[in-house]
């Protein structure tokens, strides 16, 4: 390695040895100095995309799916300002990247300089760190620092802005960067449970008549699928989990019932509803799984590796357990041993009357017409793509209904699923799908997509058509802004306002940006085209027009008994 060293080639170096893969971004006058040390360093590539908040999805999208951290960058002022939306997404679900701002020379900072902003102060919120860097010095631990607050805890993104000379200029005395950097080693390890509290919450589960787990996107960021599983299967105790915990475990596994959100289903709101003790796993409890905290819950043990999630809603019937979700389930496993035959026949009465139950909705959505013709319901659509689509398929539904019908997509195996919730940013589902398909371009992949939303990310195809991958884009097309469109029929007398669109051929839009599209009007015709296209394993982008007449608000899987 030079001596010699820009600031930019340090950033760089440092971004590798914290096993950072990728950039996402649009560069402009101020990254040059890091973008252009990314052409020489093996390691690390530089995607470029059509807007700024396409590339903080993809850092987003990439930090759920593999729980490592990838970066976006961004010039300064519009630059940096058109990031937020996406880093905010990657904040409220807990996924971990690098934001990158470069900013105007550290003299002319907070002065009347081109595009002047003051990116700290506008990204602050919607990060867990956030500083300027305006020492050539300070890059390292700056990044350092950075790194472990991006991973440890509760992950999420972090922010760093660099002045101009600082990445422009020669780092004097340049430091020694090592080419896997030690943090990496430790920094995602998790704590383990408290033996008095693990003993206490043993007792508590093995008293209770029918305890319910509910997974939170924890159970995402920690992988914990078999050891939450395996306490299932152990003490025989149904499980349901936070819209944000969708794909935390399989929609197979007998104990698993689906979610429970604000829109979750007639299904998992039996389950919550019949419980006596939850115990909420990575569940920050918040308002999309709590309808606002007006759900009534009995007693409650919440488990989180951030002590301040803890009782932060629902204090008064909270016990908390600061633990890792795998380890704390393995250990209750070991802990309740000698007493689990006893709590798990006792349950087996109610954990059937749940399977049939689970049998019954299911049969519920089953598509009635698998020849129909026409505006198609959401509902036939997602049954018959998971008929069709392969079982390692992730699916990532956008923002609005495409989230909601997803509740009927049964998941296979864990890790399939990534969806915006916390922030319900819209346009994150096709920059998502990229992502992915740079992460692994065999994986079948499929992008479930509002016309609302691809009209927010729509250039992005573009950058699909240059990524490629096994991509197929499914777009849910009622020409609307449908989901508010559909709250705005419920509740103000059917009158409208601000929702409708004209008439867009996505299939001609996609074709233009240089990928192979078309409408398709039949369900028979959607099943050959996804075969085919996953067949291929080639992106394809397939425009439905969808039935505006089925109400997610009202649709009866969705829409819990009246008492």
């Amino acid at each position: 390695m030079s001596t010699s060293r820009t600031g930019g080639q340090v950033v760089v170096d440092m971004l590798t040895s914290l096993g950072v893969e990728y950039v996402f971004g649009v560069v402009g006058g101020q990254t040059l100095a890091i973008t252009d040390a990314i052409i020489d360093t093996p390691g690390i590539q530089l995607v470029h995309t059509r807007h700024e908040n396409a590339a903080a999805v993809m850092m987003d999208a990439y930090g759920r799916l593999t729980g490592r951290p990838a970066a976006c960058i961004s010039t300064t002022g519009p630059g940096a300002t058109n990031l937020l939306t996406g880093v905010g997404g990657a904040y409220r679900d807990s996924s971990p990247g690098f934001v990158i701002t470069c900013n105007n020379n550290g003299e002319n900072i907070h002065k009347d300089d081109a595009q002047n902003a003051d990116h700290v102060e506008l990204v602050k919120p919607l990060v867990k760190y956030s500083r300027l860097v305006a020492h050539g010095s300070s890059i390292k631990q700056a990044m350092e620092e950075a790194y472990v607050n991006a991973l440890t805890g509760n992950p999420g993104p972090v922010h760093l802005d660099f002045a101009r000379d600082t990445i422009e200029g020669q780092v004097e005395n340049p430091p020694v960067v090592p080419e896997v950097h030690p943090s990496r080693s430790w920094v995602t390890e998790r704590p383990s449970a408290n033996p008095v509290a693990l003993a206490r919450v043993a007792e508590r589960l093995l008293a209770a008549e029918r305890p319910v787990i509910w997974l939170g996107n924890g159970g995402n960021r920690a992988r914990a699928d078999q050891d939450v599983l395996a306490l299932a299967e152990a003490l025989n105790i149904p499980v349901v989990t936070t819209f944000n915990g969708i794909g935390s475990v399989p929609t197979t596994h007998p104990l698993v019932f689906g979610a429970v959100s604000r829109m979750g289903t007639t299904l998992s709101g039996r389950v919550i509803g019949d419980a006596d003790l939850v115990l909420a796993l990575g569940n920050s409890l918040n308002a999309v799984s709590t309808t606002r905290w007006r759900r009534a819950l009995p007693e409650i043990v919440q488990v989180d590796v951030d002590p301040t999630m803890i009782g932060r809603y629902y204090s008064e019937i909270t016990q908390g357990v600061v633990s890792d979700l795998g380890s704390f389930a393995r250990d209750l496993v070991t802990a309740t041993a000698g007493k689990a035959e006893d709590a798990k026949s006792g349950r087996a009465d109610w954990v059937a009357a749940l399977d049939t139950a689970r049998a019954e909705w299911w049969e519920g959505s089953a598509v009635a017409d698998t020849a129909a013709e026409g505006p198609l319901s959401p509902a036939d659509i997602v049954r018959t793509l998971r008929d069709v689509a392969p079982e390692d398929t992730l699916l990532i539904p956008d923002a609005g209904n495409p989230g909601v019908w997803s509740f009927l997509w049964e998941i296979q195996q864990a890790g399939t699923y990534i969806k915006p919730v916390g922030f319900g940013n819209m346009g994150f589902a096709l920059p998502s799908a990229i992502a992915a398909s740079l992460i692994d371009p065999r994986r079948p992949v499929l992008a479930l997509i509002g016309d609302g939303s691809l009209g927010m990310s729509l250039g992005e195809i573009e950058t699909l058509a240059r990524v490629g991958g096994n991509v197929c884009v499914v777009v849910l097309n009622d020409s609307s802004y449908g989901n508010i469109r559909q709250e705005q029929e419920l509740h103000f007398d059917g009158r409208t306002t601000g929702v409708d669109f004209g008439p867009v051929d996505f299939g001609m839009a996609a074709r233009a940006l240089g990928v192979p599209g078309e409408v398709v009007t039949d369900l028979a015709t959607l099943q050959e085209r996804v075969t085919a296209a996953f067949a291929a394993g080639s992106p394809v982008v397939l425009d439905v027009p969808i039935d505006r007449e089925v109400n997610a608000w009202t649709f009866p899987s969705f829409v819990a008994p009246k008492k």
